[in-house]
């Protein structure tokens, strides 16, 4: 008998052993992964945002999706178009990208993706990602650019410029004069070209 009551605590602990690896879970599990759709506040389809400043309007921004987070006040879009207005409320420029981040608390934005903007008289600048402060009212990019007006043509491996493009100030500019219709073309050379 004391041969049965010493095995008793050992059989206990060989069944409570076979108990515990019988509870394993062996349950295959979903793979999960969280999206931007899955962690926003709001998801807003064909959104229109309007900026004022004293009863004029200053810039729209529109996007085929928003996805709205409140806690950082961040909008991410898809699909954009930013208009920019002169304090006349005339359209400066307008820029339009595959995606973009607007910062709510301050008008400033980020866009990428086939990054094209636009002046009503001819003016276009392409890059892969342009940078708006709206506190400095600069539009800048350090990825490279092309630049081009009416008769000029400029590229470079960053810049910094004005909403309207009128003073745009490039790192490791290239370009010069294209030829224009009727006058005789002569090309200039940029510094550190």
């Amino acid at each position: 008998m004391t041969t049965a009551r010493a095995m008793g605590p050992a059989v206990l602990a060989v069944a409570a052993l076979l108990a515990l690896a019988g509870c394993k879970d062996d349950a295959v599990r979903p793979t999960t992964m969280v999206t931007a759709a899955d962690t926003a506040d709001q998801v807003l389809t064909q959104m229109e945002h309007l900026i004022t400043s004293d009863g004029v309007r200053r810039t729209k921004v529109l996007a085929d999706t928003a996805y709205l987070y409140e806690a950082s006040q961040l909008a991410r879009l898809k699909i954009v178009t930013v208009t920019f207005f002169d304090s006349y409320g005339n359209i400066s420029s307008t820029v339009t990208a595959d995606s973009g981040l607007y910062e709510m608390r301050t008008g400033s934005m980020k866009s990428w993706g086939h990054v094209v903007a636009k002046t009503p008289d001819g003016r276009t600048l392409r890059s892969a990602e342009l940078m708006y402060d709206s506190r400095q009212q600069k539009i800048s990019s350090d990825q490279p650019f092309t630049f081009d007006r009416v008769g000029q043509h400029l590229e470079g491996n960053a810049f910094v410029s004005d909403p309207d493009f009128r003073n745009v100030v490039a790192q490791q500019p290239r370009g010069g004069e294209t030829a224009t219709p009727g006058k005789p073309g002569g090309a200039f050379l940029l510094p550190g070209q």
